[in-house]
């Protein structure tokens, strides 16, 4: 039977508003979701909150009830509170139905079975946490095996990019990694780096992909560093036919992925 919390002065409602901030993050090693149908896409990809909260008046909408019944069945808390505490927990004035505490998860890349997926989707010192949600939902909507993200790169469980992920944080693995040990990992077995750049003459769209295929999509302000262009088994550059000189990093590595999936499926 879910608990209710009205209180501000709740502690636990402090520690759950907590995780909006990076440090408490990392320190508690979990993270916010809201939305009932992002954690209803976690539900169906095998993760839930281990902390659900959920507007008494939403109690009856039957997503929610089977949210409850997961969360309360696998050892987790449900808690019904009020739009007041849902908009603290979340920062919006206007909160969604349900708010959920998720542990942290991270996938090794010693884990990752290359030839799972023959799409794979790397980000170099991403930046911006929209960009990571939308490539994340660019990975979901071409079956890429993962996105692999290199450097210093937005937190992906920060509110924001798990907003933009829409879900697909939940259902495309994500690997942190450094340069070095991601390129001597990729060398040990098969795979085509791809990276996209506007210094080469090589269209997109005349290049040939070999699965599996990772495509690199470098930082949005200044591009990848040349030792990792020298790295890539390939270069290629998307037309700009326009004043625009380069492509949303989001964007562009959309436009390659359907590009790489064309021909794969082809």
């Amino acid at each position: 039977m879910p608990r209710q919390i009205t209180a501000y002065s709740n502690p636990l409602v402090k520690s759950v508003r907590d995780l909006r901030d990076k440090r408490h993050r990392r320190e508690q090693r979990r993270f916010l979701a809201e939305g009932l149908r992002i954690l209803t896409e976690a539900r169906e990809a095998g993760r839930l909150p281990v902390l659900l909260f959920f507007a008494a008046q939403s109690a009856g909408h039957p997503l929610v009830g089977t949210l409850v019944a997961a969360v309360e069945a696998a050892g987790g808390e449900a808690i019904e509170t009020t739009p007041d505490i849902l908009s603290k927990l979340s920062g919006k004035d206007n909160p969604q139905a349900v708010v959920g505490v998720f542990e942290e998860f991270d996938t090794p890349l010693a884990a990752i079975d290359r030839q799972a997926a023959g799409i794979w989707l790397v980000a170099e010192r991403l930046r911006d946490p929209g960009n990571l949600g939308t490539i994340l939902r660019t990975g979901d909507a071409v079956g890429a095996g993962g996105l692999i993200l290199i450097g210093e790169c937005v937190d992906p469980f920060s509110v924001e990019a798990v907003r933009a992920s829409m879900g697909a944080l939940f259902t495309v693995p994500v690997v942190r990694s450094e340069w070095q040990p991601f390129l001597d990992w990729l060398r040990l077995g098969p795979g085509q780096l791809v990276g996209l750049s506007l210094d080469t003459d090589h269209d997109y769209r005349s290049a040939r992909y070999t699965a599996p295929t990772f495509l690199l999509t470098g930082n949005e302000a200044q591009g990848m560093p040349d030792e990792y262009a020298a790295a890539c088994d390939l270069l290629v550059k998307i037309p700009m036919l326009g004043k625009a000189d380069s492509l949303n990093a989001a964007v562009a590595t959309a436009v390659m992925a359907y590009e790489v999936l064309a021909q794969q499926r082809g």
